[in-house]
């Protein structure tokens, strides 16, 4: 596996703050702790110290979630440890996805597990890597699908309500789909064993990812947590309380966006003034406040402040904290030090930090995900007849046509040089139109933008000529580059980690452990030689 870091500025379907973050641009400084670097794991802990963590509430949450999986025993381990005060956390979390959504949802686990040992090979201190499941989110549409093969997958369970708490067996129509495109190879089957088993066992879609990724990920210690339980909402009491009677976050971080705003970054998640939902059977519904009295949206049901806050203190788990507000939910539970996420999750991590410190929550720090580019052995066969190295393929598809062609071309095709040459004839006319009569000088700059545009044209001409000559291949460049960046998007947010398991089974997991580092300082094309 040959590996070549791509500078994130280079990759342009990054957003700005994506990229500004990843380069830790000045203009963002202030809205974070500590800059995503080893040493600064030691100041992390430091600030940990003397936070109360419900460890033993949270082991034994863990214990129960895990106590029908097999071959646990790794994870038991480290779950057992964070019952201790000098074990700690590095989290990445994501809402459940079917089979695991797009190829980031795998990197952000591989990422995870390998922040989590080198955080512990720096500090001593034992780190576990936690997989936190957004087990409350209702947002169908973004989850029940995969691209496998040309096709689309979709997992259509006509519920409502959170997705994670919707029965494992609606999903029985998706595993009648996917077995026949599996097919019978040896791989196929070992990866048909893993998702039947955690999906035919399992009763309910979170338990049913949980499984799933502990059957690809639990050999490497990542402890898969769903936070969606009573005991542990009970330890948010405090801040949602704060959330239904001051509306603080609301402020903050409407504030922090405001600043964001000015440095040209854009908003990622604009909070409310409540910003948490009541959880029914099948239903995750907004709570707002009109008049002074609390109500749920789309349900017939109103509290004053004081039946709300009794509410609150009676049924914790019916309250469901929404994306500023969870961030808080997963740190007062967790003893973490570090968030990894993509470029659009820590966008949202950056307008959070004076919410943190107004409800005394450590800040996490920062890491990005590892973005990669897998470029396979059929994709560098088919790469080798067009002369480019694998880093051109994150140009656009119509620098690499052109280069293409003009390489290719018996005669020069680009006419940039005919074109400077008469900007500096152009240039000379105009100097001497000034002198004899300046109102002549704007007559030749328009003849002079009339025959650039002229020239530009029969240079247009020259290229669909010369492109017509190999338009077999120039077809075949464009079908790779789709290949790689389906859409003009990224590989890792479009293609699902099946297709490459067939291929290369465990192995594809192993050289993605083996050949990312979770501080590499750009986005990662893995060439399998």
């Amino acid at each position: 596996m040959h590996k070549t870091i791509i500078p994130f500025p280079a990759v342009h379907q990054l957003a700005k703050t994506d990229v500004a973050y990843a380069t830790l641009d000045p203009a963002l400084k202030s809205f974070y702790r500590y800059a995503p670097a080893l040493e600064n794991f030691h100041k992390a802990i430091a600030d940990r110290k003397g936070i109360n963590t419900p460890r033993e509430l949270l082991a034994q949450v863990l214990r129960d979630q895990y106590k029908n999986l097999p071959n646990a025993a790794p994870v038991i381990d480290q779950i057992e440890a964070l019952r201790h005060e000098d074990t700690y956390t590095v989290t990445t979390a994501h809402q459940p996805s079917l089979l695991l959504g797009p190829l980031y949802f795998i990197y952000k686990a591989i990422t995870t597990i390998n922040l989590a040992e080198a955080v512990q090979k720096e500090t001593g201190k034992r780190i576990i890597p936690v997989f936190v499941l957004g087990s409350e989110d209702h947002d169908l549409d973004e989850l029940n699908h995969i691209r496998l093969f040309n096709r689309t997958i979709t997992w259509s369970p006509g519920l409502n309500g959170p997705v994670g708490e919707m029965p494992a067996t609606s999903l029985l129509p998706v595993l009648e789909e996917l077995k026949p495109i599996l097919g019978d190879g040896e791989q196929a089957q070992a990866l048909w064993a893993k998702i039947e088993q955690s999906y035919t066992q399992a009763e309910t879609f979170a338990q049913a990812t949980q499984a799933l990724l502990h059957a690809l990920f639990g050999r490497f210690g990542l402890v898969v947590f769903n936070m969606n339980d009573p005991g542990l909402k009970r330890q948010f009491i405090p801040v949602m309380r704060a959330e239904l009677t001051e509306q603080v976050s609301n402020r903050l971080v409407s504030a922090a966006i405001e600043q964001l705003h000015e440095r040209g970054f854009k908003t990622q998640a604009t909070p409310r003034e409540i910003n948490l939902f009541y959880l029914t059977p099948g239903h995750r519904e907004r709570i707002v406040l009109e008049n002074g009295v609390y109500k749920v949206l789309h349900l017939d049901k109103t509290f004053s402040p004081e039946e709300m806050l009794r509410e609150l203190e009676d049924h914790p788990e019916r309250f469901s904290p929404n994306v500023v507000l969870r961030p808080l939910y997963q740190e007062m539970i967790l003893p973490n030090l570090a968030y990894i996420g993509g470029g659009g999750e820590l966008a949202y991590w950056l307008e959070r930090r004076t919410q943190f410190e107004h409800f005394g929550i450590p800040y996490p720090i920062l890491v990005r995900r590892n973005s990669v580019l897998w470029f396979d052995k059929d994709s560098i066969k088919r790469s080798l007849r067009f002369g480019f190295p694998a880093t051109r393929y994150f140009e656009e598809t119509d620098t690499l046509v052109r280069a293409y062609v003009e390489a290719q071309a018996e005669a020069e095709v680009s006419l940039s040089a005919e074109i400077a040459d008469l900007h500096r004839i152009f240039e000379h006319i105009a100097q001497k139109a000034l002198v004899i009569d300046p109102t002549l000088e704007k007559s030749v700059r328009a003849d002079e933008v009339k025959t650039v545009d002229h020239l530009q044209q029969w240079e247009s001409r020259l290229m669909r000529a010369e492109k017509q000559k190999h338009e077999v291949t120039l077809n075949q460049l464009r079908a790779l580059k789709e290949k790689l960046f389906p859409g003009n998007g990224l590989q890792e947010r479009s293609d699902n980690f099946i297709p490459y398991y067939l291929k290369y089974g465990e192995r594809f997991l192993d050289e993605l452990k083996a050949g990312l580092d979770p501080f590499d300082p750009g986005f990662v094309l893995l060439e399998d030689m």
